[in-house]
């Protein structure tokens, strides 16, 4: 929401309000309701909260306003809520370090040294030379909501560009810095969305779209995504329109260079028309060339990614007839494909070149597994890892000697390892000292439990130790299940001060990620979208089955995909759960494609336009399915900003819930401002996180013990 006005009229908010509905004693706002109805095909779907869509006007300021009094009320009551924050701060109050890499002959990371709102960027000479700070979004705004969302470095690392956000949205303005003098330069570049920064000589290519409606910036359809090339030290109105397809506005457009920055690579897609694949041509930049030459013309539904150049050939991975994911090598004289790495039993997730080797990740039951080959795909080592969990990197230069890449888990905090090419061993490069946590005393499980069809579903457990299966424990499970996104066991310091208080934390793995290949996530897409929701009850009965907990202490909790997965298993299994916290959801499944980049969601939803898939979108549509029942407590939040997943969606959802709630569970709605779809600082962070705990222990009836934390 990009306007919130704060002087409105009693009179206005009489309009908007009449009665309220109590619950808990909360008195919610009783919203207004028009006669809209939408049809499709043969069927009429009343909208009766549709004007909570616009994002512009008094009335909708009003209604946040009046939700955010009556939700804060509510929190500003519980006792401890206080100290929890000043846990977490306790918790989180520790350096948080990423792995460095190089340009030319600079080494480059960036490190939070504990509560700070962003994240500073520091640049040395050598890994062993004092770093010096290179940039310090906490600089540049007095609250700190505007964040450093995009780095890239010139292969000299002569220039880089400066992406930043402000207020959490996905609007990025680019700027190019010098390195050597650390000054920002007069380059500006602006409505840059669903983009990257690829260097190509004194330049680089980027994306973006036409510069929006004037204040619908954060809710208007974005169509026609154009790649740019800007040259450094010349105007936007200067850059060079490298790629544009208005005769198909819902496609994404990028243009990135191989290492060597001999080649353009230009990839297309084209969700809006649900395919999930994409096409790639090059460009031999060497030769001055302006025409992209197809490697692959036709978007279906096969991926394609260059992962660089070998010579004149091209290593690309893709899943064209291999569902887990192969790397294949393509010679455009002959237009050639070879397999370099074939496809396996696992799922390839991810493959970079560095040092002159290919670095594959592999996934083992959703836990890594790295191996090295040659270019031409000869195995030459594993890289052994601490354990089960997640490792992430393996990226780097041609000549590089080493590689760095960061393990975590559940209970394992993220660890710097350095990988040595030669030697073809890792070594322990940075670990991080967490006063407040001490490992040992919690563990992590992985375990299995049958879905409604019979699928096997994983999930991971981490609670603290000595835990008594008797049913009474309380219980937080949290799943995503979409976009072949993988669900990895990874660490957080925040979910520590539940572990503390005894809640067992479950991550489930659905159908619908990346978890067992392509075939596992087209499982849980369009019309076979309800497969995830099913993974996610089976898992809660798991818990429940196996005495980890009880409906009266099982509390569900998701973020965006997420929050649709939260709003769907509540209607259909609100005999279940306890509570529930949808976390800027995507609740509105006949009108998602009408907002912002919504569109691009259809690959794996489908479309409500066509017959078939509106059926199955209206069977689960969280908005459309709430029902006149006792529903659990529940807490749903979304922020002013996110132009992702747009706040109507939340606001619709809770205004519909609260009038359909039957039981005396508080149904409230936490709306966040100057922040997106995800937390735009670490303090809007913290209080976030505080705010879900305090309604959790509240509602599953636990007493945090404040008495018992404390450093170690």
């Amino acid at each position: 929401m990009n306007k919130l006005y704060l002087l409105l009229s009693l009179c206005c908010a009489l309009a908007v309000f009449g009665g309220g509905v109590l619950a808990q004693g909360l008195q919610y706002p009783k919203t207004k309701k028009v006669d809209h109805v939408d049809t499709y095909g043969d069927t009429k779907v009343s909208d009766p909260y549709r004007w909570l869509e616009d994002d512009n006007s008094a009335e909708t300021a009003a209604w946040v306003e009046a939700q955010n009094k009556v939700t804060y009320g509510y929190l500003e009551k519980i006792p401890y809520r206080a100290q929890i924050k000043q846990r977490l701060e306790q918790l989180f109050n520790y350096p948080k370090i990423g792995a460095p890499f190089r340009k030319a002959q600079l080494y480059f990371f960036s490190k939070n040294d504990g509560l700070q709102n962003q994240a500073v960027y520091y640049i040395q000479k050598g890994l062993d030379d004092a770093p010096e700070v290179l940039i310090d979004p906490n600089k540049w705004s007095t609250d700190g909501t505007v964040k450093l969302a995009a780095f890239s470095l010139s292969k000299d690392a002569k220039y880089a560009v400066v992406g930043t956000s402000r207020s959490g949205s996905d609007w990025m303005e680019y700027q190019v810095m010098e390195i050597a003098t650390k000054k920002m330069l007069p380059d500006l570049l602006k409505w840059v969305k669903v983009s990257g920064a690829s260097w190509s000589g004194n330049g680089f290519f980027y994306s973006r779209y036409p510069e929006p409606v004037k204040g619908h910036e954060l809710s208007t359809r974005n169509e026609d995504h154009q790649v740019w090339y800007h040259k450094v030290g010349t105007a936007q109105s200067a850059d060079e329109l490298i790629y544009e397809d208005r005769a198909n506005p819902l496609r994404f457009h990028f243009a990135s260079s191989t290492k060597d920055e001999r080649f353009a690579i230009l990839s297309i897609s084209d969700n809006g028309k649900g395919l999930k694949g994409n096409s790639i041509g090059f460009r031999d930049l060497s030769k001055a060339e302006k025409i992209f030459t197809p490697i692959v013309s036709t978007i279906g539904e096969d991926s394609f990614s260059v992962l660089d150049n070998v010579g004149d050939k091209f290593l690309i991975e893709t899943d064209k007839g291999a569902p887990n994911g192969k790397v294949v090598l393509y010679d455009p004289k002959t237009k050639s494909w070879t397999d370099v790495l074939p496809e396996k039993p696992e799922p390839l997730q991810n493959a970079h070149t560095a040092g002159g080797k290919l670095f594959a990740t592999y996934l083992k039951d959703v836990t890594t597994r790295t191996y090295v080959y040659s270019l031409d795909g000869k195995l030459e080592n594993e890289v052994t890892m601490p354990g089960p969990g997640t490792a992430t990197g393996f990226t780097g230069n041609n000549d590089d000697k080493f590689v760095f890449y960061t393990f975590t888990s559940l209970n394992y905090p993220a660890t710097i390892f350095r990988y040595d090419i030669a030697i073809k061993k890792p070594s322990l490069f940075r670990s991080l000292d967490i006063p407040a946590y001490r490992p040992e005393d919690y563990e992590t499980k992985q375990v299995f439990c049958n879905s409604k069809d019979g699928t096997r579903i994983p999930m991971f457990l981490v609670y603290k130790k000595g835990l008594k299966l008797d049913g009474k424990n309380p219980t937080l499970v949290s799943g995503y299940g979409g976009f072949n996104v993988i669900t990895s066991p990874t660490f957080s310091a925040l979910r520590i001060g539940l572990l503390e208080n005894g809640f067992v934390y479950a991550s489930v793995n659905m159908r619908g990620g990346s978890e067992y290949g392509e075939k596992w996530h087209e499982a849980g897409t369009k019309l076979l979208k309800q497969n995830v929701f099913d993974d996610f009850i089976a898992a809660a009965e798991w818990l429940v089955a196996n005495k980890y907990t009880s409906p009266a202490k099982l509390a569900m909790e998701g973020g965006s995909n997420g929050g649709l997965l939260v709003g769907a298993v509540l209607n259909q299994r609100p005999d279940l759960f306890k509570v529930a916290i949808p976390h800027v959801g995507v609740m509105d499944m006949l009108r998602f494609h009408k907002f912002t980049i919504g569109w691009n969601w259809i690959a794996d939803y489908g479309s409500s336009d066509n017959a078939e898939q509106f059926k199955a979108l209206y069977a689960y549509s969280p908005l459309h399915n709430i029902r006149e029942i006792k529903y659990p407590a529940t807490m749903i939040t979304t922020a002013d900003h996110d132009d992702r997943v747009v706040p109507a969606h939340s606001f619709k959802y809770a205004a519909t819930i609260q009038e359909k709630q039957r039981g005396d569970a508080p149904v409230l709605i936490r709306i966040e401002t100057k922040s997106g779809h995800g937390a735009s600082n670490t303090a809007k962070q913290i209080e976030g996180t505080a705010d879900v705990h305090a309604f959790l222990y509240k509602n599953l009836g636990v007493t945090p013990d404040f008495g018992s934390m404390g450093a170690k």
